[in-house]
């Protein structure tokens, strides 16, 4: 971001206004540019990530490419057409060459920053989008079972685009209906850390009362819950704690943002509780998992974490790979926390110190 102050914060109907106006043709190269003129002051950079998605089907195509209109519309029309006789319909369409459109997508992600701190950063969600001739009206080998059947085409695979014919795009869409779609980050995590401590406080009334009794093979004890869990109401939320470490380790070097992307929640769930959240989703991944395999060398999995760190370019890399839980298997956090312990093994004093921390009191996204 600029020294200069922004006179002006993204919001989702001008984002939605940039993004109407770009040109599939160019899309791709004109996203960074179109924000950066629209939201003066803000510099944004774009990656993307390998999510195939697909949104349910939108129009019908005729074999000689005539559209026919709406999905849903066009097969109520047709099957009332026939009486709503399914094997009438089912024999009319099946060979016809009509075919359904869709919309297929992948994430993509939007950044600029907004001060030097780890969390100060904007995050736009958005998906970058083609539309496919997907696949026959119905399933050609078998007749539908119901209506509900021709709304949702099972019978398409979708394992490669390649093999659907692109009509256009990509576009980009404003992604994050749940309250993730545009995100000051730095925000976020106050509104994270309140809305937990709020919840918890609610909640102070029932645990001061809690008893937890445990039965053992000789008596039973009882324990209150807060004697038990006496740092209930000083919990630290993962996402918290995620940017936390990252501006403590040496991973601090580099812009979080150039490395990971969040797949933000924020809404009403069962009961009007609050759900609020986010996924980490990494932008470069290592080519092979780290497992932590009973009996592993320490030294073996410190040289292991090396080439991760080395591989997508960044120190400690390894650890918030971990905190995700796919890449690098905890257990491997814990065995190279406890050489640590046992001074097998060294690594950064700031790095260090996250690590034990989280061998305490672990997070796992």
């Amino acid at each position: 971001m600029s020294e200069q102050k922004p006179v002006r914060l993204p919001d989702a109907a001008s984002v939605v206004t940039v993004l109407a106006a770009l040109q599939p043709q160019s899309a791709d190269a004109e996203l960074a540019p179109a924000l950066n003129k629209a939201f003066a002051g803000f510099v944004f950079t774009v990656a993307r990530i390998d999510d195939p998605y697909w949104r349910n089907p939108h129009a019908v195509v005729a074999a000689d490419g005539t559209r026919l209109g709406d999905h849903r519309a066009w097969v109520e029309r047709a099957l009332a057409d026939v009486g709503g006789d399914l094997t009438a319909f089912w024999n009319r369409h099946r060979e016809s060459g009509e075919k359904f459109a869709e919309w297929r997508g992948a994430s993509a992600f939007a950044f600029a920053p907004t001060g030097p701190g780890v969390a100060d950063f904007v995050q736009l969600s958005l998906g970058r989008e083609t539309e496919h001739l997907a696949g026959a009206v119905v399933d050609p080998g078998y007749r539908p079972t119901g209506a509900d059947h021709l709304f949702e085409p099972t019978w398409v695979s979708r394992e490669s685009a390649a093999e659907a014919r692109q009509l256009a795009g990509p576009v980009y869409r404003l992604r994050g209906r749940t309250g993730g779609g545009i995100v000051h980050m730095r925000s976020f995590l106050a509104r994270r850390a309140r809305i937990e401590h709020a919840q918890r406080e609610a909640s102070r009334p029932e645990l001061e009362n809690r008893i937890i009794r445990e039965v053992g093979p000789d008596a039973t004890h009882e324990i209150s819950f807060l004697d038990a869990y006496p740092d209930w109401f000083d919990f630290e939320p993962r996402e918290n704690r995620f940017f936390a470490d990252w501006a403590r380790s040496s991973a601090a070097s580099v812009r979080i943002f150039d490395h990971w992307a969040f797949d933000i929640h924020d809404f009403e769930g069962p009961g009007q509780k609050r759900e609020i959240g986010f996924i980490p989703r990494p932008l470069r991944k290592p080519a092979e998992r780290l497992l932590g395999e009973e009996g592993a060398s320490v030294h073996r999995l410190m040289e292991r974490i090396e080439a991760i760190d080395e591989e997508v370019g960044l120190p400690f890399a390894w650890f918030f790979f971990m905190t995700h839980g796919h890449w690098v298997d905890p257990d491997a956090g814990h065995a190279i926390a406890d050489g640590l312990r046992a001074g097998r093994v060294r690594l950064a004093d700031g790095d260090a110190a996250v690590l034990l921390e989280w061998a305490d009191r672990k997070y796992l996204f």
